[in-house]
């Protein structure tokens, strides 16, 4: 009997840095380049700079505002016709079961969203609205109508809409073009169906994943930052630590090592294990200052305060009254999801396999929403009691629009405040924490074009993004707030990339349906 020859495998030809970070992708020079010219312009003329955001701002708001608000309303009622037909049927993703558990799934979503919104502004912005009246339901005498009006108009801002605009149509679309079709988990599929393979190559396909990079790194720069601002003012008013440049740089290095180790660590890992202990020391926190706080104010609160939302959703969603006070809260707030959209519906796409589309939107639309808000009421809810019993608990330490001073003042008036103070920032940070390590990892996705991308881009992504938080607050606290301000006129492209899934997907999930025999 004959030996069989040998035969060698040939080694895979090694690839070289420049190839490993993508240096040769035109969408990587048109991101990065972009974000380069921003810090670059910040560190020669910060006036500058400012001048030309406001300006691009207030365009942005004028010209885009009414579309944003009709596209979020229209996204939220498709998405929920799409759940309760027979679409609602339609499983996701080619996979006959899910491949990540419930709870797993459920942490991971609501970490990712929420993200620095989570803490800081679920205290400051109930607070914001019950000082000053927001303008549709003018300035009612009783100060408990005036207290449920400002837990309604932040629940308007951070529930239904905002949570269906960051994936609910998207990810339907994402999914089956990508799983079933085998297009790229990438911006530009989202336009396939409109320009078919023009969207896919060339000049065009580069713009439109590189406009969505631009939006998502402003939107994660920007909380990245303000942890630094956040968590060092927190820190001087508990113990005393310098609310300097050296605190906050600390403070940023340490988020930036944390979350691009999860981010190498893969989604089965790092991002799991941070989603789920975030969501542990959350359900903590809410339990503790239900019993321990204002307990039947919470309750009521927030029944009272869904009602009123609810009876009020569509004056709320299309309020165009006052534009002042809508650039600065509404459209301002449209802005910032929107930029997200595109992104998270990609991260949303890898961690839904094996999902049916009414399990998806419900969680979307309805659940993580109806969750967020009574997590504002828990917390600005709490800060909204205080402020009634003693006036000037939590306005004062608010003046300003100081965020953590918002939150400091009510966790100072709870049992064990420093205990409880301290677990608020480290929530903070992991919310922050993994909104890093999500996009970082989302971001090499897009650029590698490969749903598990190497460590290489990885890191650099991750690193960049936090050096560009260090740098625009080394200029101040005035270089972040540009940042945020930009993050609204990045929304533009953006929302114009999103339009086509209000048709794409009930006709792609109608499809889907009439192939799975529902």
């Amino acid at each position: 009997m004959s030996e069989k020859p040998n035969t060698i495998t040939p080694d895979p030809i090694p690839r070289t840095a420049i190839e490993k970070l993508e240096l040769l992708n035109p969408v990587m020079w048109l991101s990065g380049g972009f974000i380069a010219l921003f810090i670059v312009t910040a560190l020669y003329d910060k006036t500058l700079l400012t001048t030309i955001v406001n300006s691009g701002f207030a365009w942005a708001i004028t010209f885009f505002g009414p579309y944003w608000q009709v596209l979020l309303l229209l996204t939220f009622l498709i998405g929920i016709a799409l759940a309760i037909g027979k679409t609602g049927g339609v499983v996701l993703g080619n996979l006959a079961k899910p491949e990540i558990d419930g709870f797993r799934w459920v942490a991971i979503l609501l970490c990712t969203l929420l993200a620095g919104g989570g803490v800081f502004w679920a205290a400051a912005e109930p607070i914001a609205h019950y000082i000053t009246v927001p303008p549709l339901y003018g300035d009612p005498d009783n100060t408990w109508q005036r207290a449920v009006n400002a837990l309604a108009q932040s629940f308007m801002h951070w529930g239904f809409l905002a949570w269906a605009i960051t994936g609910s149509l998207t990810s339907i679309v994402l999914m089956h073009l990508h799983y079933d079709k085998g297009l790229p988990l990438q911006p530009r599929t989202l336009l396939y169906p409109l320009l078919g393979k023009r969207a896919l190559t060339g000049a065009t396909g580069s713009l439109i994943d590189a406009c969505c990079i631009v939006a998502v790194a402003a939107g994660t720069i920007g909380p990245i930052g303000f942890l630094g601002l956040q968590i060092s003012f927190a820190l001087n008013s508990l113990f005393d630590i310098p609310n300097g440049f050296t605190t906050q740089l600390i403070i940023v290095l340490l988020a930036i090592v944390i979350y691009t180790i999860s981010a190498l660590s893969g989604l089965n890992r790092g991002i799991q294990l941070l989603s789920r202990w975030n969501v542990i020391l959350a359900l903590g926190l809410m339990i503790y200052i239900l019993i321990i706080g204002p307990t039947g104010f919470i309750i009521n609160g927030y029944l009272q305060g869904v009602g009123t939302m609810i009876n009020n959703f569509i004056p709320m969603a299309t309020y165009r009254g006052d534009e002042a006070w809508l650039s600065w809260w509404t459209v301002f707030f449209w802005g910032w999801f929107l930029g997200y959209g595109p992104m998270m519906a990609i991260f949303i796409s890898r961690v839904s396999r094996g999902r049916t589309i009414r399990q998806l939107i419900l969680m979307l639309n309805i659940c993580a929403p109806l969750i967020t808000c009574f997590w504002f009421t828990i917390v600005g809810g709490t800060g909204i009691a205080f402020e009634m019993t003693s006036p000037g608990l939590v306005s004062e330490a608010f003046a300003g629009f100081n965020l953590p001073g918002a939150l400091l003042a009510i966790t100072q008036h709870l049992p064990f405040p420093t205990l409880i103070s301290i677990l608020f920032l480290i929530l903070t940070t992991i919310f922050i924490v993994t909104t890093g390590d999500s996009m970082t990892y989302t971001i090499s996705v897009v650029i590698s074009g490969d749903t598990e991308p190497n460590a290489f881009i990885r890191t650099f992504w991750g690193i960049m993004m936090g050096l560009t938080a260090i740098i625009l607050i080394s200029l101040g606290s005035g270089g972040i707030s540009a940042l945020q301000s930009f993050i609204v006129i990045t929304a533009v492209p953006v929302s114009l990339i999103l339009l086509p899934s209000l048709w794409d997907a009930p006709r792609l999930a109608a499809q889907m349906a009439k192939q799975q025999g529902l």
